[in-house]
This record gives structure tokens, sequence and C-alpha cells, in this order.
């Protein structure tokens, strides 16, 4: 009897923490009063966040048939950023690969959305474009790099370039500086440039944080957006939170078909990556490294936003080494990962979509969070001030 008891307790609790890891996977949208949609002569850019992109439905993807469509809206003050992960599993190949041609396809779909209504954009690298953090990842991403800016016609290209880890500053209009950085290049344990003479100007990672740090204070009046693939806060998956599915199955990471229960044991991965196994995750001594030089750079002087995909959801995080952290990585539809709760959020969403920010001519900024169903369809279902108030100072543009 006092056998039976224990092994009991066991299941009790083992029920509890499936029931608290299945709380993690809630949804959540602050109660905020919805921001009217700005008119374009009141715009001064349009800034489109759209991330982990790179397995686009072949028989057209609703997440950028959604985007063409407001793209469509406002062309000449729209620019977009692809957030990493521009093309799923392992980067562009050789190309005598027998997956070359699907992914020179995934890669172009992307590309040509830009193109074809010659709208400006980036891609930034991500952890999949550099062979999923694999020994060939500088050699794929200096084909991929080499591909989009051919395709690309000088509307789109890949920064950084060549595997180096930025920053690159690009300003636009009178209101925004982007700065664009390689965040896989502080995880990646294989070959990559940080030696002279491999392709970028002599660094290290003080020298790096220090750029960064310039880059940001260095933007004035401008409101100073900084761009990566891997998030510095998350209430996903790479920040700890798995919902039940992930420990009851654990072989859908697999194939997402084997719904295998595999009770306690499918615990196993999520708790190891709590421990920081995968530099992949925050939880990880590298990680944590790469975290604390970006708040080391925008110590004296936080940027407005800082954005990244990574996490397969649309989050909103008011707070942290940046005003804003905003984490946009959900642009292929049924691709969405578990999403949480956590300090500072003002939204958790495991659904596909991207976010759009209107930068006005009077110094406002303004969030919208767009949410895309199976058939293309968008809605906005979160909107609202990242700067409220207008540059009473400055003169309308």
């Amino acid at each position: 009897m006092p056998t039976f008891r224990r092994a009991r307790s066991r299941h009790a609790v083992y029920g509890l923490f499936l029931l608290s890891a299945g709380a993690c996977g809630s949804q959540y949208i602050a109660p905020l009063s919805p921001v009217p949609l700005i008119r374009t002569d009141a715009i001064d850019t349009r800034l489109y966040l759209i991330g982990d992109a790179g397995a686009p439905n072949s028989r057209g993807e609703p997440v950028l048939l959604a985007l063409g469509r407001d793209l469509d809206d406002d062309p000449e003050h729209s620019i977009v950023v692809y957030l990493g992960d521009n093309l799923y599993p392992r980067g562009l190949p050789d190309s005598n690969s027998k997956r070359y041609p699907d992914a020179v396809r995934r890669l172009d779909t992307q590309v040509d959305l830009l193109v074809h209504r010659q709208v400006r954009g980036f891609m930034i690298p991500g952890n999949h474009d550099w062979d999923r953090s694999g020994p060939d990842g500088w050699n794929a991403i200096m084909r991929e790099g080499d591909h989009v800016d051919a395709r690309g016609k000088g509307y789109i290209r890949l920064l950084p370039k060549a595997g180096c880890p930025g920053p690159v500053t690009i300003d636009r209009g009178t209101e925004l500086r982007l700065v664009l950085v390689d965040t896989q290049w502080w995880l990646q344990s294989g070959k990559k440039p940080g030696l002279p003479g491999l392709g970028c100007p002599d660094f290290d990672e003080t020298t790096i944080q220090e750029a960064m740090r310039v880059a940001v204070e260095g933007g004035g009046e401008r409101h100073v957006v900084v761009l990566g693939h891997h998030p510095l806060r998350s209430g996903g998956e790479h920040g700890g939170f798995f919902d039940w599915k992930e420990h009851l199955f654990p072989l859908r990471h697999v194939k997402k078909w084997m719904w295998l229960p595999l009770p306690v044991l499918g615990s196993a991965m999520p708790l190891a990556r709590n421990l920081g196994v995968t530099s992949q995750d925050i939880s990880n001594g590298t990680n944590k490294r790469m975290v604390r030089a970006f708040g080391a750079s925008f110590a004296d002087k936080p940027p407005l936003v800082y954005g990244s995909g990574h996490d397969h959801g649309l989050q909103v995080l008011e707070g942290g080494v940046a005003r804003w952290m905003l984490i946009s990585g959900a642009g292929i539809y049924s691709h969405e990962g578990p999403i949480s709760r956590i300090k500072g959020t003002q939204l958790a969403l495991q659904a596909a979509g991207y976010m759009r920010l209107d930068l006005l001519k009077d110094g406002r900024v303004r969030l919208g969070v767009i949410t895309v169903d199976s058939k293309g369809f968008s809605t906005e279902v979160l909107s609202t001030w990242l700067v409220a108030e207008a540059r009473d100072s400055l003169p309308m543009r």
C-alpha cells in the first residue's frame, strides 16, 4: 500500500507539472486602446519586421501574401527586414546539392516579394542560414549573400555581409536609424570571420560592443531600431518556456506528425535546454555573454526597439535593455511555437504574422501587430504608440 501511494504521488506531481507547462502556452494581448491608422502623408518611414520565413509554402505562403498586399498600400515609404532563418533547414547549399533548387525557390519567394514592388529591404542571417550552426555555416552565409544581392537588384541585401558580426548602420528618411547585427556570429562554434584577412575589419567582441554603442548613441534625434535574429529576452522556447506538448510529444521536433507520447522521458529535452545545453537558448553561457555585451552597449542610451525572430510567435515586451523588445518570428503559417507571458509582456501570441512600425514625420511611432490566417487574410490585433508625444520643437515636415 505505501508503494502505491508513492507511485500515485509521483504521477500527481508530474500531472501538475504538465498542467503548469500547458499554462505557459497561454495567449495574451494587453487591454490597450487601439490607435487609428496613420494617413500616408503623415508617415516618414514604414518598417515591417518579419522573421523565420525560410520555408514558404510552394502553393502560396499566406503570411507573405498578406505582407505583399500591405506593401501595395504604400511601397514608397516602406522598408522590410527579414529577421533571420531566411532559409530552412540549413541555409543555401552548394549548387550541386539535391536541396539546391527548392532552397533557391524558398529564398527567391521572399526576395521577389520586394523586387516586384520596388520596395527596399534587408535580410539578417539566422542560425539556420549558418547551416543550422553547422560546420558549413560560413560558406552557406557567403552563398546566400551572393544570391540575395544578385537576385535583389539593389532592392534587398543580406546584411551584415560575409559572415561579419556588424553592426551595419542605415539611416532611412528623417526619423529612422537601423542597426543590423548578425547575432549568430556570437554563437557560431565553427569557422567564422574573426581574424585579419578573413573578410571583415579587425575586431573582437569588445570592439563590436563599442561599435554598437557608437551606432546607437550616434542616432541623434532619429529613433534607433536594433535588429538581430536572436532575442535578448523571450517568453518562447528559447527563453525557457515550453507547453505540455513539448513534454509529452518530444518527437514532434523530428516530424510534426509523430504524436508518440513519451511522458517523463519527453521532459528531458526541455529541462536540458533550461540548463543551457544549446547556444540557441538564452540560458546558455555563450548566449548569456552575448546578451550582456548588448546590454552594455545600450546602457547609456537604450534604443527605442530591439527586434528579433528565432522564437516562432509574436511578442511585444516593454522594458529591458531597449525601451521595447519586439519578437516577430512567425513569418510562415503553421510554424508557430508556445509563447508565454513574462515581465513586461504587452502581447504574447502563438500565431503567424508580422509587425509594422509607422514612424511619423512629427516624431511619433506607432506599432501594429498583424496576424494572418490560412487564407492569407490579415488582422491587426494590437496597435499602440511606442512614442506617443510629437516633437513640439520640430515643424511638421
